[in-house]
């Protein structure tokens, strides 16, 4: 059994070293099972994932002509600007509001906050 450990952490050494080798030689950096740009491309994914996320909460369709919480008239404007609008500037205005202070996601990400 210690045997077979020697063997790993000997192989395991080889495949370093030629790693550290092949930087020296290429002027690259070795990354791994991650290939060129990987890091890149997951956060391009992450980014995609959160606008289609963003955008399938979007409301779709005809948009009302009165405000579905308070029954105020809702401006062509914004009925044209907006499909599928469902409430006035001043309740979107106030649901919005009361997303944004329950959501519980810390925008300023310190580590302090993280650690809790």
């Amino acid at each position: 059994m210690i045997d077979e450990f020697a063997d790993a952490v000997t192989q395991d050494l080889t495949i370093a070293l030629a790693a550290t080798q092949n930087l020296g030689e290429n002027g690259a950096m070795a990354t791994g099972w991650a290939g060129d740009g990987a890091v890149q491309d997951q956060i391009d994914a992450t980014v995609k994932d959160g606008i289609r996320r963003a955008q399938s909460r979007l409301a779709q369709g005809v948009s009302l002509t009165n405000c579905a919480t308070c029954g105020a008239a809702i401006p062509e404007p914004r009925r044209v600007a907006i499909a599928g609008v469902r409430l006035c500037l001043p309740c979107q205005e106030s649901q919005d509001r009361e997303a944004t202070q329950s959501s519980g996601y810390n925008r300023r990400g310190s580590k302090d906050s993280q650690l809790r």
